[in-house]
């Protein structure tokens, strides 16, 4: 029984002792995976040096159990190593001369022309007599026509072109359609109703005989209303200079209107000069200037970001010295519900006062005419920072309403020296109140 015993312990430790390792030689590899296909080495040309394979990792040691179980142990499985093709003979890095590259480089683009896109040469430019000419917008008529031309597109005017032939008959339901009419065209609720109740008293009265009779009574009342602002501006040749300084919201015209009344005063023989003093918005000093030159005006600017009262109380004083008979003062665009800003233009009133007690002579607010009832709004709040003399209606030659210089006229009383019914210099029309509402309102009944 000892004998057993110790015979068996000395196989245990034979067991134990076994090489952690097998080898195996490639032959016996091949023979036991024939599907395994052995790696080329790589080109030695400029190939990196291969990474060394990995460490076959070795079989953890077994445990040996208690003698009273005599377990018999087995060696773990050893993952077989790569073939000893795969593994390549690492080769030193060539390193390229310069001429290599340039002929490498040289052969692909030899082998790669053929394969170019093709680009069309450039069709030769046509002579510049084949180039369209580009000139300005014909100036619109002089007279009662030229306004009829450029307003014809408004929506007052479309909306009373056929509103006596679709309502011929002399009742209420024509005068509901004419009420409509001037709401929709922003004349105001409160000038509509007063116009149309008007009417329709004068109608039950028997005044009107048809409704030619009544088109000719309404185109009367409105003109009624714009007759006491239709004063044109006056230059006082005493006052050295004459300051007009404009002001209005951001796009409005202010500046493009400025460069127009330039040219107006000029052509009426008045020496000129005008303020840059939009000096916030980005070449907006640029833009009076190319003005100036156009017009051989003088422009005082100091460039953008400038103190704008500052600009004016040098415009003024360069003014004086020089006997200049107007200086057009030009403001940055703000919005009226912005205090601070407006508060800045009672700054400059204030700056250009201390030279002139009278200055400025003229505060000239731009509206826009499509800007429709908020027209209303800014003036007030200009007209209370300011106190505006005077109104230039601009852009009434595209989709503008026009109802509401009625409506300004009616509210406010204050006078409208200008109308701008197209784009260019001659087309700042002074206000004329029957040339415009005869372009508003159809010449007869049935006409468009």
């Amino acid at each position: 029984m000892l004998s057993f015993f110790r015979r068996k312990k000395a196989q245990d430790a034979a067991q134990v002792d076994a090489p952690k390792t097998q080898h195996y030689s490639a032959e016996e590899l091949a023979a036991a995976f024939p599907s395994a296909r052995p790696v080329q080495p790589p080109e030695p040309v400029v190939a990196p040096l291969a990474e060394a394979p990995a460490p076959i990792a070795e079989a953890a040691p077994p445990v040996a159990q208690p003698p009273a179980a005599a377990p018999v142990v087995t060696p773990a499985p050893v993952a077989a190593p790569a073939p000893a093709a795969a593994v390549a003979t690492p080769t030193p890095e060539r390193v390229l001369a310069p001429e290599d590259f340039e002929a490498e480089a040289l052969a692909a683009a030899a082998v790669l022309a053929p394969l170019a896109p093709v680009t069309p040469a450039p069709a030769p430019a046509a002579p510049a007599a084949d180039l369209p000419v580009l000139v300005d917008a014909e100036p619109a008529p002089a007279g009662k026509t030229g306004w009829r031309e450029r307003l014809r597109n408004s929506t007052f005017a479309r909306s009373f072109g056929g509103l006596f032939s679709r309502n011929p008959k002399l009742d209420d339901d024509l005068l509901d359609e004419i009420e409509t009419a001037l709401i929709t065209a922003d004349v105001g609720v409160t000038a509509s109703t007063t116009l149309v109740e008007s009417l329709r008293k004068r109608m039950k009265s028997r005044e009107f005989a048809d409704a030619n009779a009544l088109l000719a009574a309404l185109r009367a009342d409105l003109i009624a209303i714009l007759k006491p602002v239709a004063q044109p501006l006056l230059i006082d040749r005493n006052a050295k200079p004459f300051v007009v300084l404009t002001v209005g919201v951001n796009g409005v015209g202010k500046t493009t209107t400025i460069g127009k009344l330039a040219k107006r005063f000029k052509d009426e023989g008045h020496s000129l000069m005008l303020a840059a003093g939009d000096t916030f918005r980005a070449a907006a000093v640029a833009q009076l200037q190319a003005w100036g030159d156009r017009n051989g005006v003088t422009v005082i600017a100091q460039g953008q970001n400038a103190d704008a009262a500052s600009v004016a109380f040098d415009a003024l004083q360069a003014g004086k010295a020089r006997g200049t008979s107007v200086l057009i003062a030009d403001t940055a665009g703000r919005l009226h519900t912005q205090s601070g800003l407006m508060n800045e233009l009672g700054k400059i009133r204030r700056v250009l006062g201390k030279i002139d007690p009278g200055a400025p002579h003229e505060v000239l607010m731009v509206i826009d005419g499509t800007t429709g009832q908020n027209a209303l709004s800014q003036l007030r709040q200009f007209n209370a920072a300011v106190n505006v003399t005077g109104l230039v209606v601009t852009k009434l030659d595209g989709t503008a309403k026009g109802g509401v210089v009625f409506a300004l006229a009616q509210e406010f009383g204050i006078p409208i020296r200008f109308a701008g019914i197209g784009e260019r210099p001659e087309d700042l029309r002074v206000f004329d109140p029957e040339a415009f509402v005869d372009a508003l309102l159809p010449e007869a009944l049935g006409s468009a």
